[in-house]
C-alpha cells in the first residue's frame, strides 16, 4: 500500500539516520543489489519466499490492483512463470510463506489477504494452495498456468480489527503467525495455531506486542521464518529485523520475547517482502515498482 503520510514526509530523514547509526551489524554483512525483476507484471511486490521445490526460486505476488496471481522467479531476476490460483481472490493481498499442509511431504503456499487500512474487516483470509511445479514451460500473465483449488482460511482478530502485512507460517508445526502494522507503536503478534481448518472461522491468539527498534515504531511490511525455524525476520520500508530463539529454548514462541535487531536491507524503493533463502544463510528483500531490485544479505 502506499507509505503512510507521515512516512512519506520523513523518508529522507529516516534513511539517514537508519543508515547512520544502523550500518549492518554483526553478524549480518552488507545488503548487495544482485537481480533486477524482469518480469514487467510484478510491479508491487508485497511478498517474498523461496521455493521448497525448486531451489533459487523465489515466489512474489502483487500488491492490491492485481487479479489472484502468483509470480516465480529466480536469484538473477529471471522470470520462471505466472500462475492464477484456482478459487481465490484478490482483495488486499500483503504477504505470501510457505509450510506445510494437509499432505505430507508436499509444500504449501499461504497468501495473506490481510491488508486492512480502514480497519474495516470483520474477518481476514489466508489462501492455502500447494506449491506449484515450475518446469522450463514458462507461462505468463497473459497466459498464465493454474494451481491446484485453494483452501481458504478465514480468520478473525479476538480483540476488534487490524491491518496487518506480514504473515508467517512455521516450517515444522504449520502454525500461522500474523503481525500487525502499527506507527508510533508496538506491533502485535497473533498465532492460528494448525491444523488450520479451511472455510471455518478461526478466531486467533493473541501473542502479545513486540518492540521494533525504529523512530516510527512498528510499520511492519512483511515477514518469513527461517526454514530451521528457529529465526524470524521482518522487514519495514526502511530495514529489516531479526529475531533469534535461544539454543536451549524448545518453545517457538519464545521468539517473540527476544531482542530485535536490525540490519541494512538496501535503498529499496519501497521495501514490503523479506525473506530467508532456502539454506537460510541470507535474507532477501524486494520492493514495490517495475524492474525492482533484488537484495541480498549474507548472514555471516
Amino acid at each position: 500500500m502506499l507509505l503512510c503520510a507521515f512516512a512519506g514526509t520523513c523518508f529522507s530523514l529516516l534513511w539517514t539516520t537508519s543508515s547512520a547509526t544502523q550500518r549492518a551489524p554483526q553478524p549480518y554483512g552488507p545488503p548487495q543489489q544482485i537481480a533486477t525483476i524482469k518480469d514487467r507484471s510484478i510491479t508491487e511486490s508485497s511478498g517474498l519466499v523461496a521455493s521448497r521445490s525448486k531451489p533459487g526460486a523465489y515466489w512474489t505476488h502483487n500488491d492490491s490492483g492485481d487479479g489472484p496471481f502468483i509470480y516465480a522467479f529466480d536469484s538473477r531476476g529471471d522470470s520462471l512463470g505466472a500462475f492464477r490460483v484456482t478459487g481465490a481472490e484478490a482483495r488486499d493481498w500483503e504477504d505470501i510463506s510457505i509450510g506445510p499442509g494437509p499432505q505430507p511431504n508436499r509444500s504449501y503456499l499461504y497468501i495473506g489477504d490481510i491488508g486492512d487500512n480502514d480497519q474495516a474487516r470483520s474477518e481476514i483470509v489466508v489462501y492455502r494452495v500447494a506449491e506449484p511445479i515450475l518446469n522450463n514451460t514458462k507461462s505468463t500473465r497473459s497466459r498464465p498456468g493454474v494451481t491446484e483449488p485453494a483452501e481458504s482460511i478465514r480468520l478473525r482478530y479476538p480483540d476488534g480489527k487490524h491491518d496487518a502485512e506480514a504473515l508467517l507460517v512455521h516450517p515444522l508445526s504449520g502454525h500461522l503467525y500474523i503481525v500487525t502494522k502499527v506507527p508510533i507503536a508496538n506491533p502485535v503478534v497473533y498465532e492460528a495455531a494448525a491444523p488450520l481448518t479451511p472455510g471455518k472461522l478461526m478466531t486467533m491468539r493473541r501473542i502479545g506486542e513486540i518492540r521494533v527498534p525504529s523512530l516510527f515504531g512498528g510499520v511492519i511490511t512483511g515477514g518469513g521464518i527461517s526454514p530451521d525455524g528457529r529465526r524470524v525476520a521482518l522487514c519495514d520500508y526502511f530495514q529489516g529485523y531479526e529475531l533469534v530463539l535461544p539454543a536451549n529454548a524448545s518453545n517457538f514462541d519464545d521468539i517473540w520475547k527476544q531482542r530485535m535487531t536490525g540490519f541494512d536491507l538496501g535503498k529499496r524503493k519501497q521495501g514490503e517482502a523479506i525473506a530467508y533463502r532456502l539454506d537460510g544463510k541470507a535474507l532477501l528483500a524486494t520492493s514495490e515498482g517495475k524492474q525492482a531490485a533484488l537484495f541480498q544479505v549474507e548472514r555471516n
